[in-house]
């Protein structure tokens, strides 16, 4: 049953609506590539991969804008793969519902799929209208930008032959990016013995949830809850006043997102647990008062559950909590270069028990400075190898450095003031845009990035503003009936 068909513009909503019901999780795209792929065929248009996958649309110039500049718009094919714990879904096979709520298209316990499902609809809406002007198109739509840029990484020289691009991937309508953020991931591996659990033990189950998370770039500086950051700051008192042992950790998911959830399993000496239970609703209670404006939701729950197979060794459960409690997260530094803005930051993203008696710790570290970016991540790493911990960094990805005097910029700018009778602001984004690894193969690019109103990007909470997707529909068309 179609639920956005009404919604305005047409035919912007169903095509994200289609969108919504094919899978599409991060280095798992076949699906979203085949549709778009059928799509081009469907529609009499030309349309070719590369060998990582990307895809790539083209559509000829309308009559009278022949010799208009070849322009690219371009999003990503993946999105991020975030549910509520109480929610049975397999992104692999299941079709996101999307729901309409008081003005915002929200989906039904899981991530939307927004960022950046309606950048990839307004690109099929663009490739199908025969009403609106431009010259050449060409619609990239790259694999694995959630989890490590691969596509935008892998493109190959000589794939596109435009000269001006208009990235679809921001989250706030008003507002035009014109740079941002480089990133890096950070990963300490711990290394545990097994060990019996000790005679005359308790075992507990804590927990956090009820978080809002959100995107380790875009929310970094809202002050909002680190549930691994929360949930190690009892478990180290544990360990301190208890002797507790460590059976299990489990907290966060996605690097690029703000941990929403996380539990852990420990044992204590049975003659302690009315202390314990005390000394957790003591925590709790100052925990509502420190979080009651910004995290409303919060929920931390201790119960006690059937003895474990094994604790760790008491030194690697030290070793890890005394890490984790002091690992920063959050905003290191403010940009001197643009006021508001976020220079530099860190995401404890997560901490989960593997195979093999493995512990894996994952990091992000974003900036618009490559130096910071470097010390912040090096900050990092000094942490866990301090604790013990084998440390390794991803390959990273570099920021996009704001040029005030671009063309495609003033076109863009002009076209809001003319539209909507207000300046935009234009400013970097603290997020990671793929536009950065774009210019190190095409360096004469002329580059934007615009979209609607998206909230609680890659949290069940994702929401894409309805009335501010009509107005980026809007800019949109004109921007390309303005590029000559």
């Amino acid at each position: 049953m179609k639920v956005l068909d009404k919604l305005a513009p047409q035919p912007l909503f169903t095509y994200f609506e289609q969108i919504c019901k094919v899978p599409r999780p991060s280095k798992k795209e076949g699906k979203i590539r085949q549709f778009l792929l059928d799509f081009a065929s469907e529609n009499g248009l030309t349309a070719k991969t590369d060998e990582i996958g990307n895809v790539l649309i083209l559509k000829p110039s309308t009559p009278g804008f022949e010799n208009a500049q070849t322009v690219i718009l371009q999003t990503h094919m993946d999105m991020v793969c975030e549910k509520n714990s109480d929610k049975d879904f397999d992104f692999d096979k299941d079709s996101i519902e999307p729901i309409i709520s008081n003005g915002w298209v929200k989906a039904k316990g899981t991530t939307l799929g927004a960022d950046c499902g309606i950048g990839i609809a307004a690109q099929l809406a663009v490739l199908t209208s025969q009403e609106i002007k431009h010259g050449p198109l060409e619609c990239l739509i790259t694999v694995d930008e959630e989890t490590g840029l691969t596509g935008a990484f892998n493109l190959e020289p000589g794939f596109l032959s435009g000269s001006v691009l208009l990235n679809l991937d921001s989250e706030d309508e008003g507002e035009i990016f014109i740079g941002c953020a480089g990133g890096i991931d950070t990963l300490a591996t711990f290394s545990y013995t097994k060990e019996p659990v000790p005679e005359e033990s308790t075992a507990f189950r804590i927990s956090v949830s009820g978080l809002t998370g959100g995107h380790s770039g875009d929310d970094i500086h809202k002050n909002r809850g680190n549930a691994n950051k929360i949930l190690t700051r009892f478990l180290w008192r544990l360990i301190q006043k208890y002797d507790a042992k460590l059976a299990g950790f489990n907290g966060g998911n996605l690097r690029n997102a703000i941990a929403r959830e996380a539990f852990a399993i420990v044992t204590v000496s049975a003659n302690l647990k009315e202390n314990v239970v005390s000394d957790f609703n003591e925590f709790s209670a100052d925990l509502k008062i420190e979080f009651e404006k910004n995290e409303p939701g919060l929920q931390l729950k201790i119960e006690t559950i059937e003895t474990p197979e094994f604790v760790i060794d008491a030194k690697t459960g030290k070793d890890l909590l005394y890490s984790l409690f002091a690992c920063p997260h959050g905003v290191l530094e403010m940009s001197s270069r643009m006021e508001n803005m976020v220079e530099t930051s860190t995401n404890l993203a997560s901490v989960k028990f593997l195979e093999d008696n493995k512990i894996r710790v994952t990091t992000s570290q974003r900036s618009e400075i490559e130096s910071r970016k470097i010390m912040a991540a090096e900050m990092v790493e000094s942490v866990f190898k301090l604790a013990g911990a084998e440390v390794e960094h991803s390959d990273g990805y570099p920021g996009w450095a704001p040029n005030p005097d671009s063309a495609v910029l003033k076109i863009t700018v002009g076209s809001y003031k003319k539209l909507f009778g207000v300046e935009p602001i234009v400013r970097s984004i603290h997020a990671g845009l793929e536009c950065g690894l774009f210019l190190e193969k095409y360096p004469r690019l002329d580059m934007v990035s615009f979209g609607p109103t998206i909230r609680g990007a890659h949290s069940p909470d994702e929401r894409l503003d309805i009335e501010t997707t009509g107005k980026f529909w809007k800019h949109l068309v004109d921007v390309l009936q303005n590029i000559q």
